[in-house]
C-alpha cells in the first residue's frame, strides 16, 4: 500500500539503519583523530620535566603529569595510537589466517577438514591470553613477539565461521554449475566463495579488534609485550600501580578509561556492521 505525502512527512528523518551508519561514521572519525593525535602531538610534552611532576589534572595538563613530569594526556593518546596500530596488524593477520584455513578446510577434502578442525578445537581449548603469553615469551617479547602472538591466537573462532559459510555456499546451484563447466577450484573460490564470505570477514575483523587491543595491553602490563620505552597503555598502567597508594589516581584512571572507550568503540562498530549486513534487517 502506497503511503500518502502526509504519512511520508511524518516518517522520522533518521531510521534505525541511518542512525547506525551515522554512529559508525562518528566512531571512525573519533578513532582516526586518536591515531592522528598520536602521530602529530608534540613529543616534547612526554620528556622529563621534574619541575612539573605529580601535577593533578588541570587546564595545562588535562590528565595530569606523572612522577617524571611527563604530560599524561600526550602519553595516553600516543599509547592509544600505538595500541590501535598493533591491533590493526594483529587483527589483520588473524583474519587472513582464518580465511585461508577456513576455506582450505571446506574446499580441500575430508582429510584437510579433519586436520584443520582439530587444530581449531585445540586452540579454542586453551585461553587466548595463556597462549599469547607463551608465544610472546618464546619470541622474546617486544613489538615483533606481541604482534606475532596476537596473529597466531585470535583466528580460531573466525576460521570456524568461515568454514561454515564456505560449506554453505559450496552447495549453491551456481557453484555446482561452475564445477560442471570445468572451472578450477581456485577460480570458484576467487569468484564465488570469496565475495560471499567477505562481509563475514569484515565483521569478524572488526570484532577481533577489541580482543586484540585488550590482550596486547594485558601482556604488556605483565612485562612480556611492548618495550618499556614505548608509551603503551599497558606500560602506563603497569608503572602507575606503584603510585596509586600515594594518591596519584589520575595516572591509571584516565589511560584505563580511554582504553575502554576505544575498545567499546571498535566493538560497537562491529556490532552495527553485523546488523546492517544482516538481510533479515535490511528493511528497518
Amino acid at each position: 500500500m502506497l503511503s500518502t505525502p502526509e504519512e511520508k512527512n511524518k516518517q522520522p528523518l533518521l531510521n534505525q539503519r541511518r542512525r547506525m551508519l551515522l554512529t559508525i561514521v562518528i566512531a571512525l572519525l573519533f578513532l582516526l583523530s586518536v591515531v592522528l593525535g598520536g602521530l602529530f602531538l608534540d613529543e616534547g610534552r612526554i620528556a622529563t620535566n621534574l619541575n612539573e611532576r605529580n601535577v593533578p589534572p588541570s587546564f595545562d595538563h588535562l590528565f595530569g603529569t606523572d612522577w617524571l613530569g611527563r604530560d599524561m594526556f600526550t602519553r595516553t593518546i600516543m599509547g592509544l595510537s600505538l595500541s590501535i596500530g598493533v591491533g590493526l596488524l594483529g587483527a589483520t593477520g588473524s583474519a587472513l589466517i582464518a580465511l585461508v584455513l577456513g576455506m582450505t578446510a571446506a574446499s580441500m577434502g575430508r582429510v584437510a577438514d579433519r586436520v584443520i578442525s582439530w587444530i581449531i578445537d585445540l586452540f579454542l581449548s586453551v585461553p587466548h591470553l595463556v597462549t599469547l603469553i607463551l608465544i610472546a615469551f618464546t619470541l622474546g617479547g617486544g613489538f615483533k613477539g606481541i604482534v606475532i602472538g596476537l596473529m597466531l591466537t585470535h583466528w580460531p573462532s573466525l576460521a570456524r565461521v568461515v568454514r561454515a559459510e564456505v560449506l554453505q555456499v559450496r552447495s549453491a546451484e551456481y557453484v555446482q554449475m561452475s564445477k560442471q563447466m570445468g572451472k578450477p577450484r581456485w577460480w570458484i573460490a576467487l569468484h564465488h566463495i570469496l565475495p560471499h564470505i567477505s562481509p563475514q570477514i569484515l565483521i569478524g575483523f572488526m570484532l577481533l579488534f577489541p580482543h586484540v587491543i585488550l590482550h596486547e595491553a594485558a601482556v604488556t602490563f605483565l612485562g612480556l609485550g611492548l618495550s618499556p620505552h614505548e608509551p603503551a597503555i599497558g606500560i602506563i598502567l603497569s608503572e602507575s600501580m606503584k603510585y596509586l597508594s600515594s594518591g596519584m589516581w589520575w595516572l591509571a584512571f584516565f589511560p584505563g578509561l580511554c582504553l575502554l572507550i576505544v575498545v567499546r568503540t571498535f566493538d560497537q562498530i562491529g556490532e552495527y556492521l553485523r546488523t546492517l549486513i544482516d538481510p533479515t534487517r535490511a528493511h528497518e
